[in-house]
């Protein structure tokens, strides 16, 4: 997926025109991890219906394998079963009256039917690790962690290379948030993209092998959650809340103690053991801190 140099206005041409993006690039390999992060109204949910051909841009290219969007492009079918896109709230995208049926419909509206159709089905409902017991129920009763299973299910039916997930962990409770963060690493781990759009900084550090960062829809940055890290230390993004835990280990790198801006807790818990005072002759403790 390469997009270069984007750029989108709602209304355009009219007295209430609003630039949501501008001059954006960013490419996705499959099997990658890569988060779009900013505040509410950067652009970031703009930039991921673009990505999906929900959007088709104004000005800037978009291409998805070799097919470029464009109002007037063939494949833009094709194109939107390659990209799947799950949108933040899943009981938007919810229609049928069970959750097998909200699964089952893209597959069946591509044609397949019969066992064909059970497959992919069977295929999607493992994939989330959805309990096939929910199949029966009404999408809307379920839980918000279930629905957001099959809101993935009903996408990743399709088979995409590329999964685009809108504010994926909002509304989840912690353990909610870790299945989530399971299921998408052996998704790609199978080969999927995964695009994370998200304000979540904490966990676009953690997860992604690359992020983006969108302030006002132009993008200020893009690199490695390393690099990025030390660029929102330095250079604060209004809305963006760098996490307690990057905090904690500026300061600690400001006292000499060599580690990264994204180690988790463990390595840093390693850090500071390796720099307690030393037992002294004899075994007896010291009791000044070398930090």
């Amino acid at each position: 997926m390469i997009i270069e140099h984007l750029s989108y206005s709602y209304n355009s041409g009219t007295p209430s025109e609003a630039l949501a993006l501008k001059d954006v690039s960013v490419s996705v390999s499959r099997g990658e991890w890569v988060s779009i992060v900013g505040h509410t109204g950067s652009g970031k949910s703009t930039l991921a219906q673009h990505m999906n051909a929900l959007l088709i841009p104004q000005s800037g290219l978009v291409e998805i394998d070799g097919v470029q969007v464009t109002p007037k492009a063939k494949g833009l079918r094709e194109l939107r079963r390659k990209v799947g896109l799950v949108f933040q709230y899943p009981e938007q995208q919810f229609f049928a009256e069970t959750a097998r049926d909200e699964i089952a419909f893209a597959p069946a509206n591509w044609g397949a039917s019969g066992e064909e159709l059970e497959q992919c089905v069977d295929y999607a409902v493992s994939s989330v690790g959805l309990e096939p017991d929910l199949l029966g129920a009404n999408p809307f009763s379920l839980s918000g962690g279930q629905q957001r299973r099959v809101a993935m299910a009903s996408v990743i039916a399709m088979k995409p290379d590329y999964l685009v997930l809108d504010e994926p962990t909002a509304g989840l409770d912690a353990p909610g948030i870790n299945e989530l963060i399971r299921l998408l690493k052996k998704l790609r781990s199978e080969g999927l993209a995964v695009i994370q759009v998200t304000h979540d900084l904490q966990s676009a550090l953690d997860h992604s092998d690359r992020l983006l960062v969108l302030e006002n829809g132009m993008s200020v940055a893009g690199g490695a959650p390393e690099e990025i890290a030390q660029y929102l230390l330095e250079n604060p993004v209004r809305g963006l809340v760098m996490p307690p835990l990057v905090q904690f280990a500026a300061g600690l790198r400001e006292r000499g103690i060599t580690l990264d801006l994204t180690s988790d807790i463990g390595t840093i818990i390693k850090k500071i053991e390796e720099r307690r005072p030393c037992a002294g002759i004899a075994g007896e403790r010291q009791d000044t801190c070398s930090f």
